[in-house]
């Protein structure tokens, strides 16, 4: 496994934290056109993989049968915030379903507006399955159930029909054989595919060109349009992924992932990027996300500006000093 120093902490001039992982950039015909470290490490999709796990539903016309809007259909993909308004979009697709939230398999746990940010949660907040960020892709599972008549209490389990079905499309996106990928359960309950990390840019290259795709392309365009319009569904207040999908202005559909993992496809280029930081800290991740955008040609000036946050960082103290830096460390490599 070879990996490299993504980014780099100093204090006071003097290395302290470094972040070691791989980056691979690819185009829709599977072709590697840069690298950092190992892009074919073997990588843990997570959340990145929601797109693709809407495909068997997107493919037989579930979108059509049960009226799910361009926001709902965002919310598919989605890792929310749990805002009021990622939590009505949620109710509505279950009541075009015909289910009750209580159906939704994928647990409860505090909002991600309140633990993103480190805020405490109001005097009296109640929350439930609905608020869970991975509920939009949880109620694309259950209509893909009624669609077909499947049963809904057991819908997260690897042997039933949903879950082999997108194991299937999955495969078939990654150019892989499915038995080729390695399976593990997500923190929502539903099976998670390891790939090459040159596997999962292949697949957001591929969703990014939408219609241009010859075997996907209509759900292709359809789940990535939504995305890359309604990215404060797909993320929420004051999260990355909006701040991305916004500075790409519709070229861009992002996606991150637990625990260390983001894609970024640009519609009008044709390529993805896929990271993977080792030790999965956030911070770390952006930064070497957006350090890669702009090694690629990808931003300019404006866009510079509007990721920086994201980006080179300044640390400061609690009293507002300046104590430390963060720092990209690495050089793409293309090939000969």
């Amino acid at each position: 496994m070879q990996l490299q120093a993504l980014i780099e902490l100093t204090r006071g001039g003097t290395l302290e934290c470094q972040h070691i992982g791989a980056v691979a950039v690819v185009n829709t015909l599977g072709e590697l056109l840069a690298q950092v470290g190992d892009p074919h490490w073997l990588t843990f999709s997570r959340s990145t993989l929601k797109a693709l796990q809407a495909l068997p539903l997107v493919e037989a016309g579930g979108l059509g049968q049960f009226g799910f809007s361009p926001e709902q259909t965002a919310l598919l993909c989605a890792s929310h915030n749990g805002e009021a308004q990622h939590v009505a979009q949620v109710q509505g697709m279950l009541d075009k379903v015909g289910l009750g939230y209580k159906k939704l398999l994928c647990g409860c746990h505090v909002p991600l507006q309140f633990s993103y940010t480190d805020t405490a949660l109001p005097a009296g907040l109640t929350f439930d399955e609905r608020h869970n960020n991975c509920s939009g892709k949880h109620a694309g599972f259950l209509a893909y159930c009624v669609q077909h008549g499947l049963p809904t209490d057991d819908y997260v389990k690897p042997e039933h029909p949903l879950q082999q079905a997108i194991r299937r499309d999955v495969a078939r996106v990654m150019r892989m054989d499915a038995d080729e990928l390695r399976m593990g359960i997500d923190g929502c309950s539903a099976p998670n595919y390891a790939m090459p990390l040159s596997r999962l840019a292949l697949a957001y290259a591929r969703l990014a060109s939408g219609a241009q795709d010859s075997e996907f392309g209509e759900s292709f365009a359809r789940l990535g349009d939504a995305m890359s319009t309604h990215p404060d569904l797909v993320s929420g207040t004051g999260r990355n992924d909006l701040a991305f999908m916004q500075a790409g202005r519709g070229d861009w559909v992002s996606k991150v992932g637990a625990d260390g993992v983001q894609v970024v496809g640009s519609k009008s280029r044709g390529e993805a990027l896929a990271i993977k930081i080792m030790d999965g800290s956030k911070p770390a991740l952006f930064a070497a996300t957006v350090e890669v955008l702009d090694q690629l040609g990808w931003l300019d000036g404006a866009q510079r500006e509007q990721l920086r946050p994201w980006w080179t960082q300044s640390i400061v103290n609690a009293r507002g000093l300046l104590v430390g830096e963060r720092k990209p460390v690495f050089r793409l490599q293309r090939p000969h």
